[in-house]
């Protein structure tokens, strides 16, 4: 990617959690870039350092038992290490986050309209007056019917999809350049789902706001991303445009991510898994760290491993070049 279209360039960021004397990386060489507009999707299982990435991002992991090195450049900025009185200034206005539960994130005390304006007033000079006037257009902007109401209604009487409408309202209101998404469609039925990727798309289109989407769901990231990182047990195995990774993946894990989805082509046959499990954090394997659960693996597996270009794809696996791997559609069916 040119670094003249880049928004955001992440190098080298890992992550360590420290308890007394016992150190965890969490995270190992996380490196990715994300252009203005651009929509990155990022993937694996639970517990492989995608939702930590994100909030990292922004400062908010707890420094007193956590370590962050690397560099994640915004705006000629580093955001890692940047001091709190310069942070303030970019949560919100410059990127804004959506968090995984919108009841645990939004404050039951304060009224929805009192949690956007606080936003609003924190990043403009703006009287209460305006701050309400903006509020409420900021909820009617993500398709909350009866704006005034919700905007003097607390978190606990609104439904789940309403919350999550409202932390959308929340994220964009002071049309932040990068919005993350943490899981936005967790725990909402299908229909809800639909309405809040749109309302996603439907911004980053109007406004050139970029999207960062973790989450483990491959079918939103198919239907909302341009490009998809894949991340195992803290590192990206994968980095590629979503067309071609659905088509033809180069790393096992990200083919196995994509061959476990339902396809209604195949009713009644047995649901392809991954065998066995991720690796301890603790423990981890010196070279690849999928190794144990590949069925390609071979005896330079063993040594350590670094993301190089294939194709228009990044991937961590010495055997990317020759190995053809199935993805979730065939070349036929992406055509069609």
């Amino acid at each position: 990617m040119n670094p003249d279209e880049t928004l955001l360039a992440v190098d080298g960021l890992g992550i360590t959690f420290v308890n007394g004397n016992t150190r965890v990386e969490a995270t190992s060489d996380i490196g990715f870039a994300i252009a203005p507009g651009e929509r990155v999707g990022i993937v694996g299982e639970s517990g492989c350092g995608k939702t930590i990435t994100g909030l990292s991002l922004l400062g908010l992991l707890p420094p007193a038992t956590t370590i962050v090195a690397g560099t994640a450049m915004f705006e000629g900025e580093n955001l890692i290490g940047l001091p709190m009185s310069r942070m303030r200034h970019v949560r919100g206005r410059k990127i804004s986050m959506i968090f995984q539960e919108p009841m645990s994130a939004l404050d039951p005390v304060f009224t929805i309209g009192q949690q956007i304006g606080e936003t609003i007033r924190t990043h403009f000079s703006a009287t209460k007056a305006e701050a309400r006037e903006r509020a409420v257009a900021a909820l009617e902007s993500v398709g909350i019917p009866s704006p005034e109401r919700v905007h003097d209604s607390y978190p606990h009487q609104l439904s789940g999809g309403m919350r999550q409408r409202a932390m959308i309202a929340i994220a964009l209101v002071c049309e932040p350049r990068l919005l993350i998404a943490d899981e936005p469609t967790t725990a909402l039925d299908v229909t809800i789902q639909a309405q809040i990727i749109d309302l996603l798309l439907a911004q980053s289109a109007r406004s050139g706001t970029a999207l960062l989407f973790i989450t483990h769901d491959l079918g939103v990231v198919a239907e909302t991303c341009t490009r998809m990182l894949t991340m195992y047990a803290g590192e990206i195995v994968e980095d590629a445009p979503v067309d071609s990774a659905l088509v033809r993946p180069r790393h096992p894990y990200t083919s196995g991510l994509l061959r476990s989805l339902p396809r209604l082509s195949a009713r009644g046959a047995v649901l392809p898994s991954i065998a066995g499990r991720v690796p301890d954090l603790r423990d981890m394997p010196r070279g690849c760290r999928f190794a144990e659960r590949c069925g390609h693996r071979r005896a330079e597996c063993a040594q350590a491993q670094v993301l190089e270009e294939a194709d228009g794809h990044r991937v961590r696996c010495w055997r990317q070049s020759e190995l053809v791997l199935p993805g979730a559609l065939t070349e036929r069916e992406a055509a069609a």
